[in-house]
């Protein structure tokens, strides 16, 4: 067979076009492709909730693939592990409850799992605000490629609808943030706004995590690192069952929202 380069470009572009054009109107848009985003993204799917990711990063995983300081292992407790087992993650039990996993093997599992449901990452693209509508409520995201932020470009963004919003940016808690700033909108937390993370205290972090998994803002529903740093409770570090909780928990809480 004689391949053609246009050729493989058009249908690159193609196949891009249409796939973004299906995400300009879904029920569930995630902000952050790290481990509670497309763990919560993998549950939406397999419901059958149409649900995209948004990453401004070129690969999806967050702080996963990092693990401990760039040590590639991640810790998970009791709790989490049958999310890993879900997931067809391989563990190893070191202390009792203390399990370890592979950091690119965890995340690049749980990214596929949640492709293979049916949600969709767009990487490289970043969220610069948030569409507004009836009651003040959250209904979409404001998106443009990252590389124009990063260049400092002056170029107009794109919008695209849906029904919920999951805030799983991490530590920035980026939408929560354009919540506060661009509305002056009064979060779900004890001093209605983002209280910012604490310092690293995993055993209080990873029981907060679940209290602070919550629709905050109308139409806005926090995940992950962002619902600690939102809420104002510590940081919990390398250990990554939370995380994998959150996700699944803002995903039920998304289903209850939607039915």
């Amino acid at each position: 067979m004689q391949l053609d380069d246009v050729t493989i470009s058009r249908i690159i572009i193609k196949n891009f076009m249409e796939e973004f054009q299906r995400a300009t109107d879904v029920e569930v848009a995630i902000g952050g492709a790290g481990p509670a985003g497309m763990t919560a993204a993998y549950y939406l799917a397999r419901a059958g909730v149409q649900t995209v990711i948004f990453e401004r990063s070129l690969r999806p995983g967050g702080g996963m693939p990092g693990g401990g300081m760039m040590f590639n292992t991640i810790v998970v407790q009791e709790e989490a592990k049958g999310i890993l087992d879900e997931f067809g993650i391989r563990t190893r039990e070191w202390e009792k409850g203390y399990y370890t996993a592979d950091s690119v093997e965890a995340s690049s599992a749980i990214c596929l799992k949640a492709v293979q449901a049916g949600a969709k990452i767009f990487n490289l693209i970043s969220i610069e605000d948030v569409m507004i509508r009836e009651n003040n409520r959250v209904s979409g995201l404001v998106l443009n490629w990252s590389a124009v932020g990063l260049a400092g470009l002056h170029v107009d963004p794109l919008s695209i609808r849906s029904k919920l919003v999951i805030d799983a940016t991490g530590h920035a808690s980026e939408i929560c943030h354009i919540v506060v700033k661009k509305l002056g909108g009064r979060l779900n937390t004890d001093g209605g706004g983002v209280m910012g993370e604490k310092p690293m205290w995993a055993e209080v972090a990873e029981k907060k995590i679940m209290e602070n998994t919550k629709e905050v803002y109308p139409g806005l529903i926090v995940a992950g690192m962002s619902a600690n740093a939102v809420c104002g409770t510590p940081r919990m570090g390398p250990i990554f069952g939370g995380m994998l909780l959150s996700g699944k928990r803002a995903a039920e809480l998304a289903i209850e929202r939607l039915r």
